[in-house]
């Protein structure tokens, strides 16, 4: 019988990387270039554009993360998993509605700002979804930190 479990580790990792990876650079290094160099009628739709293109892999890597998790703790049982694991869980579902959110509030508002050339909405939605990818980043961090650090701190 085949062992699962590196299969389900290398897509969760892989689905981690693609997530958070993406908000520390849209978040820390695309955001102040474009601040920098771009007016509102141009950066607007530069960010409606990037998440366009990357919240769809969001929400593959959102799918995977879940799947491969449950598939790994369903192997040893919910009773017997780590807390580390319970704890990293709870923190990615938390990740999971705050994006979510961003994904059905402000980025729907970000784009119809756009479309109607309201730069002021479309600003306001922008701000919102600046800071709670802010939060979702901190969250990322912490939940990478369990991941890693996990098993060393409850020894």
């Amino acid at each position: 019988m085949m062992d699962w479990k590196p299969l389900w580790l290398l897509l969760h990792v892989v689905s981690v990387v693609v997530w958070v990876g993406g908000m520390h650079f849209a978040h820390q290094c695309l955001r102040p270039a474009a601040v920098q160099q771009l007016d509102p009628p141009q950066r607007l739709p530069l960010w409606a554009g990037v998440f366009a293109r990357f919240f769809p892999w969001v929400w593959i890597a959102v799918a995977l993360i879940l799947f491969s998790g449950f598939a790994m703790i369903l192997q040893i049982g919910f009773r017997l998993a780590p807390l580390s694991w319970h704890l990293m869980m709870a923190s990615g579902i938390a990740m999971m509605f705050v994006f979510a959110h961003v994904f059905f509030a402000p980025y729907r508002r970000l784009k119809r700002g756009v479309a109607d050339r309201a730069w002021k909405e479309a600003g306001a939605a922008l701000n919102q979804i600046r800071r709670m990818v802010g939060v979702n980043l901190i969250l990322g961090y912490v939940t990478i930190a369990i991941a890693t650090l996990g098993r060393y701190l409850a020894s």
